[in-house]
């Protein structure tokens, strides 16, 4: 039995379910037509990242040790002097694995062989079963294609990518394959989901599960294969960019923020991700993590000029390990809460989450159906685990449709984003070869599902479950 994901990085159910009905993707149809096509919920933050986790771990990215796609350390544990930053754009990707909580297992450490493109977490995977690995020379070229804008040029390192993986997995069959494939992401922030180089970046992972099928059938291993297309996030338009670290500066703190994050004396550090959300981390000299009631007489007045900008549309403030209280930009106020691994929710004033009724101590599952319906799925799971992480802010920001919250320092203008709590962000597909034994919830239902196929023990700690 072998098992081998795909993941179209940033693509968004509707955008595949329509281009399958257009004809455009014959591939990926006859996996419809197998098995079926379903719309599951990723998690906050939706970037990329983090949101692999679901997939190679079956966990939640916070509590594992991956709060953003950059974060502060309070603690001086983990980053360096003389910022204590972590950003994975650039070289500190490499620190991903370290960064990992050393009790939660990657799938790499569980199954008997795998294999890996494209991954920005790979403990557990021997260097020579990576495929892709980021050289001296392909790191240049990344770079190249990055900052010039070049979505041309991602496209065709995912054709590159995807020869290789096709003729490996041809010719090695390695128990479990995770292939990711950046194209439809990068050419959405350049130049909007809606894009026909979408599709185009859709054909690619398209002809490479076509053609893995075609090599599996041909070899009498396809009755014995599990081939699932994926997304770690959605998209949704930007029109305007919010300059967020520049706000904290003109409201007279001292700001770390990327790039520029040797600043002497700092007050406060803003770790945007996505570019739709951001951990704001305040008193930064601070090691100990100040929860916000001892923040609140301080920082409150700055909670409202942030909830009065038109960018800001929930902002979280995580109140102990077990509560958050969550406030909209229309003035509403919800208290989230897990204890135990059960879920509460407390509309306080009006109902900033959007769910329609108050949830006293439900499972996770509950939680995630009472949610399924709202423009924020899954919120309540997702808010008060993030929350809950030591590496998180002591402000958890969430963006304005039509907004994110980095103004300056892209190379090229993002006309799409993601990261925030909004179902276009929170929302993505999962195309399976064969019927499902349950409807599937979340990306963390993955990974259980994998190791189900394959026959090995699913850890007890995971935050999914299998579908098979």
């Amino acid at each position: 039995m072998s098992v081998v994901v795909l993941l179209a990085d940033g693509v968004r159910p509707d955008t595949l379910a329509a281009a399958l009905d257009r004809g455009d993707l014959p591939a990926l149809a006859r996996l419809r037509a197998d098995g079926g096509l379903h719309a599951v919920s990723t998690v906050f933050p939706s970037v990329t990242g983090p949101a692999y986790a679901p997939f190679l771990m079956g966990r939640f990215p916070g509590p594992v040790g991956l709060p953003g796609l950059r974060w502060f350390d309070r603690e001086r544990t983990a980053c360096g002097f003389p910022d204590y930053t972590r950003s994975y754009v650039g070289y500190q990707m490499r620190e991903v694995d370290r960064d990992l909580a050393a009790d939660a297992p990657t799938i790499f450490e569980l199954a008997p062989s795998s294999l890996a493109a494209l991954s920005m977490i790979t403990r557990g995977l021997p260097a020579e079963r990576r495929v892709a690995e980021l050289s001296p020379a392909s790191a240049v070229r990344a770079a190249r294609t990055h900052f010039t804008g070049n979505v041309a040029g991602w496209l065709d390192i995912d054709r590159e990518v995807a020869n290789e993986v096709v003729r490996r997995v041809g010719a090695e069959r390695p128990a479990y394959t995770y292939a990711a494939f950046t194209g439809v992401d990068k050419v959405s922030h350049a130049r909007g989901h809606d894009h026909p180089m979408v599709v185009d970046a859709l054909r690619i992972v398209d002809d490479a599960a076509g053609r893995i099928r075609a090599d599996a059938e041909r070899d009498g291993a396809w009755r014995d294969m599990h081939l699932w297309i994926v997304s770690d996030h959605g998209h949704s338009p930007v029109k305007r960019h919010e300059d967020l670290a520049g706000l904290f500066k003109v409201m007279g703190h001292r700001v770390v923020a990327h790039p520029w994050v040797y600043v002497p004396f700092p007050e406060t550090a803003v770790m945007v991700s996505g570019n739709a959300m951001a951990h704001v981390f305040l008193e930064v000299r601070r090691r100990e993590r100040p929860w916000w009631p001892a923040l609140a007489e301080r920082w409150n007045g700055l909670v409202m000029r942030l909830l009065g900008r038109p960018s800001v549309d929930l902002v979280m403030l995580p109140v102990d390990g077990q509560r958050c209280e969550v406030r909209s930009r229309r003035g509403e106020i919800g208290i989230v809460s897990r204890v135990a691994g059960f879920y509460s929710y407390f509309p306080a004033i009006g109902d900033p989450l959007g769910v329609g009724r108050a949830l006293q101590g439900v499972s996770a599952d509950d939680a995630h159906d009472a949610t399924a319906h709202t423009d924020y799925p899954d919120s309540v799971v997702q808010i008060a685990n993030l929350a809950a992480s030591p590496r998180s802010g002591d402000l958890i920001l969430s963006a304005a449709r039509d907004w994110d919250f980095r103004a300056r320092y892209e190379p090229i203008p993002h006309l799409s984003s993601h990261g925030a709590l909004h179902r276009e962000h929170m929302t993505v597909p999962l195309l399976v070869n064969r019927p499902v034994a349950r409807a599937p919830r979340r990306t963390t239902d993955v990974m259980p599902s994998a190791l189900a196929a394959l026959g090995l023990p699913i850890p007890g700690s995971l935050d999914g479950a299998s579908f098979l």
